[in-house]
């Protein structure tokens, strides 16, 4: 089962991996190193309003630029659970996934949700509601695999799980 519960962070369109994570951070693949960088030339101030389960919120062509993984790995670093766009660069979307981040593609949410609104989102019922609208939205389905890797936090503990037989 996957449920997450937490506050939206919301950015725009176009947030390239070199925001995400500036190449002088790159040197390492330490989540809570990389964590304490996300965003650092995009928002001061995100890695102290973020907590562990927050949800990130961002417009179109999500993660586009260089193929880094380091940054999905500086969100979820971060403490992000889930992030939500309008649309994901297709290499970002994959180096998420194989580190067990979940994503959520849809046009529709951006602007349902304001900064600073708590989400609640069930992963198996597939929905998502905004906790101070109370407004409840319909989420895409994901493929039992692409789930199974959800929960055991990415691709290699899936397979070594035995997953993908």
């Amino acid at each position: 089962m996957i449920e997450i519960i937490g506050k939206i962070h919301k950015y725009e369109d176009n947030i390239n991996t070199d925001v995400i994570i500036p190449t002088k951070f790159c040197n390492s693949t330490d989540l809570k190193y990389l964590g304490e960088h996300c965003f650092a030339n995009l928002d001061e101030e995100f890695t102290v309003k973020c907590k562990v389960g927050d949800v990130l919120l961002a417009g179109d062509n999500f993660g586009c630029g260089s193929s880094r993984e380091n940054a999905p790995l500086a969100i979820k670093g971060a403490g992000i659970s889930c992030i939500i766009a309008k649309s994901f660069a297709r290499i970002f979307y994959r180096n998420a996934i194989n580190i067990g981040l979940p994503l959520i593609e849809d046009k529709t949410l951006y602007d349902r949700f304001q900064d600073g609104d708590s989400i609640m989102i069930d992963f198996d019922k597939k929905y998502c509601v905004n906790l101070m609208t109370e407004e409840t939205f319909t989420i895409p389905d994901y493929p039992k695999d692409i789930l199974e890797i959800f929960l055991h936090g990415g691709l290699i503990p899936f397979v070594k799980a035995g997953g993908m037989k």
